[in-house]
């Protein structure tokens, strides 16, 4: 169906009330690669019984964490197939840290429609509060959806955050396990992408593709841990634009610059030449400065 952005822009889905546990924080943590040393303090902080801490980025899957199907692209003036759909950003910020259990409800808007020509992007913000009303978290979102542009809508302006002309000041290396994207989808996310062989083929990929919030999270859990003191809850913001894949197994390279206050960073693949899993990578620390 095309896309009606008359129709889409500025649409309002019903109100999604969820709750989550210890118990999620704890599985989320571990598709993430945490407790990988199990004998590390820092590492078992984000593990504990009952009182995990919890990383920012857990709230950008809060929502949908006890999915146990294929998700689907249906907003108001907008119908596109699952196999079209890629997602291109995410920023989550928050107030405060999230609290390991509680509940939520999520308000989500379309805010934009982008014609990129032969695809579309689509971005939305979702606004978590308590039944109560209190800011929990809030997230910025686009997808980009193949084969749907064309319709005559602005094209946009670039989001992307630039490192500085220089050389990184620091360079990590994470590793990954073959298993992640099998781990990682039992926080909500089903798409067959990611553990079925035959359906990534048919999408152009040598076999499953780790999950980009996976990446995303990864690639949080490591800047927290290296310049925060593995500190979860000194996150301000955090957000990235998704521009490749990464497999289950694959080596994580990271190059950070720290820059005006903030952290900015590339990910990359350095397995397979250094490509770009994320770009535009930037982390605001909140009341806390960088250590």
């Amino acid at each position: 169906m095309p896309i009606d952005v008359d129709e889409a822009i500025g649409a309002e889905l019903p109100p999604v009330d969820f709750t989550w546990s210890s118990s999620d924080v704890q599985l989320y943590h571990l598709g993430l690669g945490a407790g990988a040393d199990p004998m590390d303090a820092r590492e078992l902080r984000y593990l504990a019984d009952d009182t995990p801490q919890v990383l920012p980025t857990f709230g950008c899957v809060a929502q949908t964490f006890h999915a146990t199907e294929a998700p689907t692209v249906r907003f108001p003036g907008v119908d596109v197939e699952l196999s079209k759909v890629l997602h291109a950003s995410e920023t989550v910020t928050v107030p405060g840290p999230i609290p390991p259990s509680g509940k939520g409800r999520a308000t989500t808007r379309i805010t934009d429609v982008w014609d990129k020509g032969k695809a579309a992007v689509i971005w939305s913000e979702t606004t978590v509060t308590t039944p109560g009303g209190d800011p929990l978290w809030t997230q910025k979102r686009s997808i980009f959806a193949r084969g749907e542009g064309g319709f005559g809508g602005e094209r946009g302006a670039s989001t992307s955050t630039e490192p500085p002309d220089r050389a990184p000041d620091v360079e990590l290396s994470i590793p990954t396990l073959p298993q992640q994207a099998l781990l990682y989808r039992l926080c909500g996310d089903r798409n067959p992408l990611h553990s079925d062989p035959d359906f990534a083929a048919a999408a152009g990929f040598p076999k499953p593709i780790l999950h980009g919030l996976c990446t995303f999270g990864i690639g949080a859990k490591a800047l927290v841990d290296h310049f925060l003191d593995g500190d979860a809850s000194r996150v301000g913001s955090y957000g990235a634009r998704f521009a490749g894949v990464l497999f289950p197994g694959e080596t994580l390279g990271a190059r950070v610059w720290q820059e005006d206050g903030r952290l900015l960073a590339v990910f990359v693949a350095p397995g397979r030449e250094d490509a770009v899993v994320l770009s535009g990578v930037e982390l605001v620390p909140g009341t806390s400065p960088l250590t």
